[in-house]
């Protein structure tokens, strides 16, 4: 497959705005000025693009909410806010390709009518804020943002807000909230931002990766894009794989690609040819599947078949060494960690969950734990205000599925099955 996303990675100054205009960079916008937003918006809606965010919504079709009425101020917001576990993939587009996020941020804005557009970024990624910034500074030097863009009506000024490392203001009405100066907390919808979003005014909000896509949608036509990948998520997808394989990286690769294929031809297998045993699919909050469902397509239909998610595309890889209670307690003293607090199924849950966990990794379990943390799990789950608490639940639940021996050992062995 032509690369899309990861195509300048690897050139010698790739983030500088000459050698992205050397591989044909804002051509797209060109294209994109001369046609009317309306139009674009139903470009996106062809190419059936879905939001790599995680929630996979389709990006046409939140475009086309956004009110048309030419008084109102509009916001884009781009979520670069990349708090999962195990993913990096719109750091790798931030760091190396600057400029195809800030194209598409662009080509975005002149779509919804928006004169202002926002880059909420994780505070931890001091370096992609500074590559950004530097970016954002070379497109002003050459005209492609502005006053009167390419000597068109429209302008746009792009602003780069650092976070402060919270994970939750990942959840797009929390990044709202802190971007206005306020706590991270998640906000009731509706309304939904496309109505009421940034200062109360219609927003977009779009992942980094979802916007760097919109350049190739403009230049290439939404049917060339439609034909890649799956029917019903078509397009590319950059998974980030970690773990205990080979060659851990970034991978684009047609959504569709099978498990099998990620791990064992593009990463190279499992270290030291140990057997596989788990695999997260798509970032923490995604339940993770056993060796049994390796030749499961990586796309959002078939995942949620399965039980999981695609999420951010982040394919945590673990092998027959790993202690499943181990990593199931990892991640949950994660998510209780960045708990915001402000409903009490996830703010309490969290944490009891954690405690239990830790004492059947420490040995001090006590009968009926198992049963218990299967208890509290339908307790949380779809009580709570946002995903977060959802994301935790189902990450544990995905563990008890597969791998229930194994807590079921630890709760009366008080001991690891994996290091007996």
């Amino acid at each position: 497959m032509e690369k899309i996303l990861l195509k300048n990675v690897g050139k010698p100054d790739s983030h500088r705005i000459d050698t992205y205009l050397a591989g044909g960079g804002y051509k797209a916008l060109e294209k994109a000025l001369t046609i009317k937003p309306e139009m674009l918006i139903q470009m996106v809606k062809d190419s059936s693009i879905k939001g790599r965010g995680g929630a996979g919504f389709p990006a046409g079709l939140k475009w086309s909410f956004i009110p048309k009425d030419p008084g109102l101020s509009k916001y884009l917001c781009c979520n670069a806010d990349e708090g999962e576990p195990g993913t990096y993939k719109d750091r790798g587009i931030i760091e190396n390709d600057p400029h195809l996020l800030i194209e598409g941020m662009i080509i975005t804005s002149y779509a919804i009518g928006a004169k202002n557009a926002y880059i909420y970024i994780r505070g931890e990624f001091v370096f992609g804020r500074l590559r950004l910034e530097e970016a954002i500074k070379e497109a002003y030097e050459k005209g492609y943002l502005g006053r009167n863009i390419l000597g068109t009506d429209f302008s746009l000024d792009i602003y780069v807000h650092a976070g402060a490392g919270a994970y939750i203001c990942g959840e797009e009405t929390a990044l709202l909230e802190s971007l206005e100066g306020f706590r991270g907390q998640p906000r009731r919808k509706p309304p939904f931002p496309a109505l009421s979003g940034l200062y109360g005014k219609p927003t977009v909000i779009n992942n980094v990766e979802t916007l760097s896509c919109i350049p190739a949608i403009v230049e290439k036509g939404p049917d060339w894009f439609a034909k890649i990948g799956s029917e019903k998520s078509p397009g590319p997808k950059i998974f980030c794989v970690s773990g205990h394989v080979k060659n851990p990286g970034l991978y684009e690769l047609p959504l569709g690609t099978p498990l099998r294929e990620i791990i064992y031809t593009h990463c190279g297998g499992i270290r030291d040819d140990k057997k596989l045993k788990a695999v997260i699919p798509g970032g923490v909050s995604a339940p993770m599947l056993s060796e049994a469902d390796l030749d499961t397509p990586m796309d959002f239909e078939n995942l949620a078949a399965k039980g999981s998610m695609l999420g951010s595309g982040a394919v945590v890889v673990m092998d027959e060494t790993t202690c499943i209670v181990k990593a199931a307690y990892i991640i949950m003293r994660f998510f209780s960690h960045e708990s915001c607090g402000k409903c009490t199924p996830c703010r309490c849950g969290t944490p009891w969950l954690t405690q239990i966990l830790k004492k059947l990794e420490d040995g001090e379990s006590r009968p009926g734990d198992v049963k218990e943390l299967e208890r509290l799990c339908t307790n949380i789950f779809g009580r709570t205000f946002c995903p977060l608490g959802d994301g935790a639940v189902m990450s544990l639940r995905g563990a008890l599925k597969h791998f229930r021996d194994e807590f079921v050992y630890h709760e009366e062995n008080k001991k690891c099955m994996v290091a007996s």
